[in-house]
């Protein structure tokens, strides 16, 4: 069975990397992408996938009040936070909100496989 991913970012590059990370990785289907947190919300809703990786810094709604709007909708929706260096007091509150993990850009194959596995319970 396949994981179907979200994934949010405002950086196209950023979206790219990743969804080629999951296109070689088996078990994980891309079935969305989106700029902001409200396209991020909005595909949440309708496509209910089963991981979601999620850019904290985005413009017109945060990653972190994205989480919060999703935790909303789905106590149980397994969010990653994607977070730059220094980022480290968002990612506290991102996980207080009800993140699962984070992934630090730039992203490293081997560190998202690891994190997105453990969070589905696969690793």
């Amino acid at each position: 069975m396949e994981n179907t991913v979200l994934i949010v970012d405002d950086a196209l590059f950023m979206r790219n990397m990743l969804r080629d990370i999951f296109d070689r990785t088996p078990g994980f289907k891309v079935a969305g992408e989106a700029a902001n947190g409200n396209e991020a919300v909005e595909q949440f809703r309708e496509l209910r996938p089963d991981l979601v990786t999620m850019d904290i810094v985005m413009p017109l709604k945060s990653g972190l009040d994205a989480l919060e709007e999703i935790m909303s909708i789905d106590g149980n929706a397994k969010v990653v936070m994607c977070s730059a260096l220094g980022q480290e007091a968002l990612i506290l509150d991102a996980v207080k909100a009800g993140a699962k993990d984070f992934i630090v850009k730039p992203f490293q194959e081997d560190k998202v496989r690891e994190v997105v596995q453990r969070v589905l319970g696969n690793g």
